[in-house]
């Protein structure tokens, strides 16, 4: 298994597996983590070899969004630059070549939940949680939150969840259609999903 600061990274039978490796700290999507993010999905969609990419986290937490403290930090142009930088890899996701599989153990937020929604299936646990903050911040997602999750739930859904900033629990989230499959060890699950599979049809 490679170790970075931020992801852990396994490839096995065709599966890659990338793990969010931050839990003291909720796993946030800071510049790091985007950057080393970016590097393992350019490398493992270029691989032909590999039919499934499954996204999970460590402990009780999948991801947590941005690092709202780096965002503090930005001026208009560099926040621009940081939106249009997760566009850019989500979209990657999205248009991966591997069927992508979030395997939400927890909390699932803001750009976490924008990461999820980049991906074909998610899969969660009881436990899991989904929420979209930026509301309650004075700030909006920019990285395909607002296109991908009304597509997949509705836009009166979509628009309940992003201007209340509420929290969504799993079973109402698999009764709206925002996950695939609710399990109590959802990487698990991703797993043997991945086994039946042969990649996305051309």
């Amino acid at each position: 298994m490679a170790r970075t600061s931020a992801i852990l990274t396994d490839v096995s039978d065709g599966t890659a597996t990338i793990r969010f490796n931050q839990p003291a700290a909720r796993n946030p999507l800071s510049s790091t983590t985007l950057n080393e993010l970016t590097n393992a999905v350019s490398l493992l969609t270029a691989r032909k070899d590999l039919k499934v990419i499954i996204f999970t986290g460590a402990d009780d937490v999948f991801a947590s969004g941005a690092d709202i403290r780096e965002l503090a930090q930005l001026d208009a142009e560099r926040a621009f630059e940081f939106a249009g930088f997760g566009q850019k890899l989500f979209q990657t996701i999205a248009d991966a070549t591997q069927v992508t599989i979030a395997a939400i153990n927890g909390y699932c937020m803001g750009g976490g939940l924008d990461l999820a929604l980049a991906c074909d299936l998610r899969i969660a646990s009881p436990q899991a949680v989904f929420r979209h903050p930026g509301a309650r911040l004075g700030i909006i997602t920019g990285w395909g939150g607002t296109q991908r999750l009304p597509r997949l739930i509705g836009r009166t859904r979509a628009l309940d969840l992003l201007l209340s900033a509420r929290l969504m629990n799993s079973q109402e989230a698999l009764k709206v259609g925002l996950i695939t499959d609710l399990v109590a060890t959802p990487l698990d699950a991703a797993i043997r999903l991945a086994e039946t599979m042969d990649g996305k049809p051309d």
